[in-house]
């Protein structure tokens, strides 16, 4: 495909789709040129690095997030939708988190959920300074409870590259994980468990997620009824 045929849309959409499919170690001109049908340098000529293409790719997927209209629900279930939307989208792109770590990453697409993310946790009931506080204590706990997955889809496909066996050598990093925690009385106890024995001792339990963001907005609501003047609703 000739670079003046390209848009910057086409590269960034194909960006994701490889990174998606080969991670960021996967991502390169040449591999990206191939999956567009295009030269290397027809990609060049719109976008001049891999790092401005991660950039503009992270931005993309965070425009993927269908935010909640405010006026619409009240503040709770808004960030629990947001959260959880936010999480899905981590999950169909596992590489973000890797991304987070190693580029300088900004554009309309985080602008936008970041004001949103205030503008839910103000309407809550936080002055300016705390929504800032809130909404990135929410934004870092489904970022951590992301890593788990990313990191194993980050670890099959590096064990495949290699020409490792992925699934009997994750089977057997279980086997000896579940062997260590056997020398540990609460550790024991849950690995007979069928969730345990279904899942795997490495697996985080059923629900943890929603779980923990319910704890998490939990203390913010009684964060906020300490901070309520005496008889306001």
């Amino acid at each position: 495909m000739p670079r003046n045929t390209l848009t910057e849309d086409q590269i960034v959409r194909a960006a994701v789709e490889l990174l998606d499919a080969e991670g960021l170690d996967g991502l390169n001109m040449r591999s990206l040129g191939r999956r567009l049908g295009a030269a290397a340098t027809a990609v060049y000529w719109h976008i001049k690095t891999k790092d401005e293409l991660v950039r503009l790719a992270v931005d993309t997927v965070w425009q993927e997030i269908e935010l909640p209209d405010l006026d619409a629900v009240d503040w709770r279930t808004a960030a629990t939708t947001t959260a959880t939307r936010t999480h899905e989208m981590l999950a169909r792109h596992p590489w973000l988190g890797q991304a987070f770590g190693s580029h300088l990453l900004y554009g309309p697409g985080k602008a936008r959920y970041d004001d949103h993310s205030l503008a839910l946790y103000e309407k809550a009931g936080f002055p300016p300074a705390d929504a800032d506080r809130a909404a990135a204590t929410v934004l870092l706990f489904v970022l951590g409870s992301a890593l788990g997955p990313a990191a194993q889809v980050s670890l099959t496909r590096r064990l495949s590259r290699s020409g490792e066996d992925a699934e009997r050598h994750l089977a057997g990093a279980v086997a000896r994980a579940a062997e260590i925690a056997s020398g540990f009385p609460r550790l024991r106890e849950r690995l007979g468990t069928p969730a345990a024995e279904a899942a795997g001792y490495a697996a985080a339990p059923d629900s943890s997620f929603a779980f923990g963001l319910r704890a998490v907005l939990d203390g913010f609501e009684a964060r906020l009824a300490d901070t309520r003047p005496a008889g306001a609703e």
